[in-house]
């Protein structure tokens, strides 16, 4: 069966800049791909003059970085006026085309980082072509459907004001829907876990042969979840690396094997470092209480019955251990929602909508689901159960004091789990300390 084509129309971009990543073939052959059409949104008179931000010492504006108009309008609309330490040290380079490898972890702001990016390069350098479904001109991996969804809601708010079209693939959903959605629209922007996206490609519903950015998001992750064969399968299947292909690389953490990988996707990358204690110490709370493991459920009641606590995430390691918390604590008259791989996709997303939306006051995931969660105005992060991982520590806690807001993470360290603390403080770069939870907080 053919593949339709679409016509592409964008808001007039402006004039790229010199080394912004001019010059990446789009000449590959399309085979039978079929046709289609999709019409252009109407333009904007919004001009930078609605968007005054005043200039700072040490500061980065986004007006600095001279983006597409459409784009800052978007910028606008989401109040960002300064970029953060990741998009004001690779920002200047990924505009001008560089590959990009950066250690750096959620809520530093890499994800608005390589979507600018992205958005940029989209705008300034129009299809003038024929287009075809399913032919992505930008791909993100991620390495879970949690994180997949949030970076393509990222990429929707950023892309408010132009015709790119973002489309998801991820496991758990309608197979048939998602490749209905690849037909009707073109593809300009594509985020997808590894898995589906082979999927798809092996089916000859999407091709990557078009890809002008490439973004590997969450590596370090991707390397432990075993998705790395298949992340080189996709690989393969875009353009050749630098020539017609722009890659951004980002990982919490930065072992041999993810240095092998950059040195194999990149080249002559410019490698950013946020480091991780930056994230975790400056706007949240940390708190570690010593317990005994009987006593430990009757403390998180008591704490998530705290009017204090006006939203909350539990973290568990395991999926049958958030499943029975899950099931306590509605036992317990506490309304909680579940986000593990054991839950439908369908589900998580209403679970995920409710949470966002404040009618459901508690998560209670594990770290694959609940890595890469962006819900501002989370309260407090409690860590049932210490992370087997140092990393995996600050990731939990970096779900609260997002936005510039401050938030509280509550550690419960039992018999069973108070060495890992350890480890946890040697990554943050200072001691945790542990306190005794007050009494009415243990009462069963």
């Amino acid at each position: 069966m053919g593949v339709p084509a679409i016509s592409s129309t964008h808001d007039a971009p402006q004039p790229a800049r010199e080394g912004s990543g001019s010059g990446r073939r789009r000449s590959r052959g399309r085979g039978n791909r079929a046709k289609s059409t999709q019409n252009p949104s109407a333009a904007s008179s919004w001009s930078l003059d609605d968007f005054p931000v005043a200039p700072q010492p040490d500061k980065v504006r986004f007006h600095d970085l001279e983006l597409p108009l459409p784009l800052m309008h978007a910028i606008a609309d989401l109040g960002f006026q300064y970029c953060s330490p990741i998009q004001a040290r690779s920002l200047p380079f990924a505009l001008r085309g560089h590959d990009v490898v950066g250690k750096a972890q959620t809520g530093t702001g890499k994800t608005a980082a390589f979507l600018i990016t992205i958005i940029t390069d989209l705008l300034q350098h129009p299809v003038e072509e024929e287009r075809f479904a399913g032919e992505a001109r930008a791909l993100v991996i991620a390495p879970t459907r949690e994180l997949v969804m949030q970076i393509a809601e990222d990429a929707k708010a950023l892309c408010k004001h132009t015709d790119l079209e973002i489309h998801t693939l991820v496991g758990g959903m309608d197979y048939d829907r998602q490749r209905q959605h690849l037909h009707q629209r073109h593809c300009d922007i594509l985020v997808a876990t590894p898995g589906r996206l082979l999927d798809f490609c092996n089916s000859r519903d999407v091709y990557l042969d078009q890809v002008e950015v490439l973004v590997i998001d969450e590596a370090d992750r991707m390397l432990d979840m075993g998705f790395i064969p298949q992340v080189r399968r996709i690989v393969r299947l875009t353009p050749h690396k630098a020539e017609h292909r722009q890659t951004l690389l980002f990982s919490a953490t930065f072992t041999d094997d993810v240095h092998r990988l950059a040195e194999q996707w990149t080249l002559h990358p410019v490698f950013v470092e946020i480091e991780p204690e930056r994230v975790a110490a400056d706007s949240v709370n940390q708190r570690v209480f010593i317990v005994e493991t009987r006593n430990k459920f009757a403390l998180l009641r008591n704490l998530l019955r705290d009017p204090e606590v006006e939203s909350a995430i539990v973290f568990a390691n395991r999926r049958d251990q958030c499943r029975r918390l899950q099931e306590r604590l509605r036992n317990a008259g506490i309304e909680a929602g579940l986000l593990s791989g054991e839950v439908a996709q369908n589900q998580r997303v209403r679970t995920l909508n409710a949470f966002k939306s404040g009618k459901l006051k508690v998560l209670v995931a594990t770290d694959v689901a609940g890595r890469g969660l962006h819900v501002d105005g989370i309260s407090h992060v409690v860590n049932y159960t210490l992370p087997e991982e140092p990393e995996d520590y600050v990731h939990r806690i970096g779900r609260t004091g997002r936005a510039g807001k401050t938030g509280t993470s509550i550690s419960f360290a039992c018999e069973d789990d108070a060495f890992l603390l350890e480890p946890i403080s040697a990554l943050l770069g200072r001691e945790l300390e542990c306190e005794q939870p007050p009494e009415e907080l243990l009462q069963h």
